[in-house]
């Protein structure tokens, strides 16, 4: 377990910020947790979360992993995309209010020029998802995202 706050870790903000602790962490995986409260964003009317949420955990416990990363390094946070999934599997179609869930998320592949895939896997009472996602964290993200650049120049 580590001491940073998410917000030092992830490129999100306030209410999006949606897991709640990073559990542990090394070169190659990241375990964190999130208790799902009934008054999120993303909940259903009964409080209950869907699961296809489950891919937006499993990205930001990415994003987390990647933040843990650069903060034991001494660098800045960087912005980084979910570029898809692959073989999101999941035996629920919601995660109930209240419920724990542990991610699990362990890197495959990751390149020089930023592209990534992780494994990943979350569970709680009863529930099991699973999800490879495709990411991608660019050398210089600002640039990608600086809208006052001229593309001509």
């Amino acid at each position: 377990m580590n001491d940073w706050p998410l917000a030092e870790l992830l490129p999100h903000a306030g209410d999006m910020i949606l897991i709640d602790q990073v559990l542990s962490f090394d070169d190659e995986q990241i375990r964190t947790r999130v208790t799902v409260k009934p008054d999120g964003l993303f909940n259903r009317a009964d409080g209950s979360l869907p699961a296809w949420v489950g891919i937006e955990l499993m990205a930001q416990s990415v994003a987390a992993f990647a933040g843990c990363h650069a903060r034991q390094q001494g660098r800045a946070v960087e912005l980084g995309f979910l570029l898809g999934t692959r073989k999101f599997e999941c035996n629920v179609e919601h995660f109930p209010a209240g419920a724990e869930l542990n991610i699990h998320g362990l890197r495959s592949l990751e390149d020089d020029n930023g592209m990534g895939v992780f494994e990943c896997h979350l569970t709680g009472d009863g529930i099991q998802a699973s999800a490879r996602l495709n990411v991608f964290r660019p050398p210089q993200a600002a640039n990608y995202l600086d809208e006052s650049k001229d593309p001509t120049s």
